[in-house]
């Protein structure tokens, strides 16, 4: 016998809703219909506004027009009752035997639950992290990490095809930069005395870098060093150096000539390759790393610069190429390619994103540092100049971490840098706190990052606390010691306790909130919704016996626990978070 299809409750009340809408008001279709879940079960199991919206249209009080609504309702197979409550909401109460359901769709379903066909396979692309391979991660590169992979792995959950993207700012003056900086460690390694700029970088691994290449060539790349400091510029008023610095780049090739390339090639890879295990050891991996200066070899730059001169974009201005962004939205015009002749980052963006479009994706979400909200209406504003559509292009803001240790703002300072790295926050509390902690919060929200609170294995360490729920689960398995599967099939009609019914309700919820995470862009909501569940199953353990005499009640009660834990298993999944079986 083929068992019924897992309902999706907020859909089907819509649909009935929507039914009752066009009987009664079918000038007022454009109306969304939302729901709330109740905080006490009483009021029902969703609630609904809907009269309320149309009140004022119909001429009508709330719970007249509620009323109405009701009557035209057509019949649910799921729902017990409808109340009409307060000013005028509509609070739908679902059957019991509906709920009691969701055990077997859990287990059933597997690692599937809570999945849905909802983005109907549409191309779409995360680009996250992008970090310039001038150094390695901080924590700040964690979060947007964390919170990257969790949406890409949301949204795919929900039925997108994603591709998740890093885009390799290989081009440009930082690199430039870093290929000085370690050259001129690399002069003080073999003897020369250099007057180390204070703002080229400054880190120990560009020491490090330095290091390979004298101990692999030795004075190979040596090249009269005493002519790098030849023809400097004034120092400047305020103290910056970087007129200074692009003559000692503009030296440092000039000297180094063909091998040149090499030194910035070697740290390039390098720190790439750092980048790349330090992703990969948090569990976060990417479908195409992208290179910017193949925009650059491949022409892609300096073409989409002239569609926007062919459409009459641009405008010179004191020797410089100026995109009039403020025509959409912007502060201000930015300059695509400066006075000497060479394109600007900005140019590079927009080529890149051009090529995203090219690529057939159908919506691009770039996750972005939450100082670069200012770049978004130049961004947008530059691919409606092209003729693309700008709502397709989705920003997701990343703020930065604060971390705390003993209550107090932790020093941000290492010995890598101005900066504490992810390797060394991951070393201290782990992966599974790390990733956890990163999407506690909406991604736009200031996080504050408690070491301690995520290092202790105590009920107020949020991922302690779920992590445990599901191994609490697993011993109850074991001590029952037979096969789960059956469990399936297990009568639940026997979960009739508040808290039973409770956990049932939670179980409804996750497909929902998972749905809820997919729409809104907000993968926080799983790490929430795991934290709710958890609290109410640790509850039920400790009030609850679970291998009682009765068979029935027994295998009944195993269900649940074991749908609870698909569904930790599936949440924490998605967060790129473990479940261990022992705690």
């Amino acid at each position: 016998m083929t068992r019924p299809a897992q309902p999706n409750f907020k859909s089907h009340l819509s649909e009935i809703l929507q039914h009752a809408l066009r009987e009664i008001a079918p000038a007022e279709q454009g109306v969304s219909i939302e729901f709330a879940r109740p905080k006490q079960a009483s009021h029902g199991d969703y609630s609904c506004n809907l009269a309320m919206q149309l009140a004022k249209a119909l001429r009508q009080s709330p719970r007249d027009v509620a009323a109405l609504l009701i009557k035209a309702m057509p019949a649910s197979p799921y729902l017990e009752k409808i109340e009409i409550a307060g000013a005028g909401f509509i609070n739908l109460f679902l059957k019991t035997s509906a709920k009691q359901q969701f055990p077997r769709h859990a287990l059933e379903s597997g690692s599937r639950f809570g999945h849905s066909d909802s983005g109907a396979g549409k191309k779409i692309q995360v680009e996250f992290v992008s970090a310039n391979p001038t150094g390695p991660l901080h924590v700040g590169h964690g979060r947007g990490a964390a919170f990257g992979a969790s949406l890409a792995n949301v949204l795919a959950a929900a039925g997108f095809t994603v591709e998740r993207e890093y885009y390799i700012n290989d081009a440009g003056r930082q690199m430039d930069i870093l290929a000085l900086s370690t050259w001129l460690r690399y002069l003080e390694l073999n003897g020369a005395v250099i007057a180390f700029p204070g703002n080229a970088y400054q880190g120990e691994y560009v020491r490090d870098m330095a290091r390979l290449i004298y101990k692999a060539h030795g004075n190979r790349y040596l090249h009269q060093p005493d002519l790098l400091f030849a023809d400097m510029p004034p120092a400047a008023a305020d103290g910056a150096g970087e007129a200074q610095l692009d003559s000692l780049i503009a030296n440092a090739k000039k000297l180094l000539g063909q091998d040149y390339a090499y030194i910035h090639n070697f740290v390039l890879t390098e720190q790439l390759g750092d980048c790349r295990n330090d992703l990969m050891e948090f569990g976060v991996v990417f479908d195409t790393w992208f290179s910017e200066q193949s925009l650059f070899d491949g022409g892609l730059v300096a073409h989409v610069v002239q569609l926007l001169e062919q459409k009459n974009y641009l405008y010179q201005q004191d020797g410089a190429r100026w995109f009039r962004s403020s025509d959409f939205g912007d502060e201000k015009d930015r300059v695509v390619r400066r006075e000497n002749g060479e394109f600007t980052y900005f140019a590079s963006d927009i080529a890149y994103h051009l090529n995203k479009f090219e690529r057939g994706f159908e919506r691009v979400i770039d996750v972005w540092g939450a100082d670069h909200h200012g770049y978004i209406p130049r961004v947008k504003g530059a691919l409606q100049a092209l003729a693309l559509d700008p709502a397709k292009l989705e920003i997701a803001l990343v703020q930065f971490a604060v971390l705390y240790r003993d209550g107090k703002k932790a020093s941000m300072s290492t010995r890598s840098g101005a900066f504490v790295t992810l390797r060394e926050l991951r070393q201290e509390v782990g992966n599974d706190a790390a990733r956890f902690f990163y999407v506690l919060r909406k991604s736009d929200q200031h996080l504050d990052f408690d070491l301690d609170l995520a290092k202790s294995q105590s009920n107020e360490n949020p991922v302690y606390y779920v992590q445990y729920a599901h191994a609490r689960v697993c011993s109850v398995l074991e001590q029952w010691g037979e096969d789960p599967a059956p469990l399936a099939t297990a009568d639940t009609s026997l979960l009739t306790s508040p808290a039973e019914l409770a956990l049932l309700q939670r179980l409804i919820d996750y497909p929902e909130t998972l749905d809820a995470a997919a729409k809104e862009l907000s993968p926080h909501l799983i790490a929430f919704y795991l934290r709710e569940l958890a609290a109410e199953f640790h509850s039920y353990y400790n009030a609850t016996r679970f291998l009682v005499p009765e068979v029935p009640l027994r295998l009944a009660r195993l269900a649940l626990i074991a749908a609870i834990r698909q569904v930790l298993v599936n949440g924490l999944t998605l967060l790129g978070v473990s479940a261990p079986d022992k705690m």
